[in-house]
């Protein structure tokens, strides 16, 4: 008896620790996650604007935690897909995330919202619910990945009922950060000055480190 305890015992353990443990993480998101050089908005980075340092982006600082807590570094794939928010209805998922699709990532987090165009109708709403369903249920594949699905930024009621209903679909979990950009302090803008609003708008390092460590608490302990 005492050894087919152990033997449950230990079972249970190796599947909580596969539950908890990522070995691939896939991170989709917009300029916030990652955005290369662009001299005609003064931007320098290949990283998530408009943090100061590769180091203190979200990505980096969620991939860094995890390292810490698995005791060993995931394999991280990161992708922007603006070009995904802007014309989300018809988009071809399969050709072009075929490497987001083929990563199978143990860990999904989405990021999006930001640049979709303003939801005018139910319709409207419907249809970017649908389309970010279609992207989750498609890299979700015939696997059970942790998907995490996180609200814009920057608040918006419309776009952000939409991304929660696309994360109900999948089972995924869902995290609202729209708090953060009530605080200035968040904001790049506080930190440095910079010569292009828009990238001033963004969050900075207080702000990425605050949508990093919301997004950890968030995820399975």
């Amino acid at each position: 008896m005492t050894r087919l305890v152990s033997l449950l015992l230990a079972c249970f353990i190796t599947q909580t620790t596969a539950q908890t443990s990522y070995k691939k993480v896939l991170f989709l998101g917009n300029s916030i996650t990652k955005h290369g050089p662009k001299a005609d908005i003064d931007w320098s980075g290949n990283w998530g604007m408009a943090a100061s340092a590769e180091a203190k982006d979200y990505v980096h600082l969620v991939t860094k935690a995890l390292t810490e807590k698995q005791g060993a570094a995931p394999e991280v794939l990161v992708k922007n897909i603006a070009d995904f928010e802007r014309a989300y209805a018809g988009y071809d998922i399969a050709m072009k995330l075929k490497e987001a699709v083929d990563f199978q990532a143990d860990l999904i987090i989405l990021a999006i919202g930001e640049n979709v165009p303003g939801l005018k109708t139910p319709e409207e709403k419907a249809k970017l619910q649908e389309s970010v369903t279609k992207l989750l249920t498609t890299l979700k594949g015939d696997r059970k990945p942790t998907i995490l699905v996180r609200s814009c930024f920057w608040a918006n009621a419309d776009k952000d009922e939409a991304l929660r209903g696309a994360c109900t679909a999948v089972n995924g979990i869902q995290l609202n950060i729209s708090v953060l950009s009530k605080d200035e302090k968040n904001y790049a803008r506080s930190e440095r000055s910079f010569k292009h609003a828009g990238v001033a708008n963004h969050p900075g390092d207080a702000g990425m480190a605050a949508i990093a460590e919301a997004m950890v608490k968030a995820l399975p302990k």
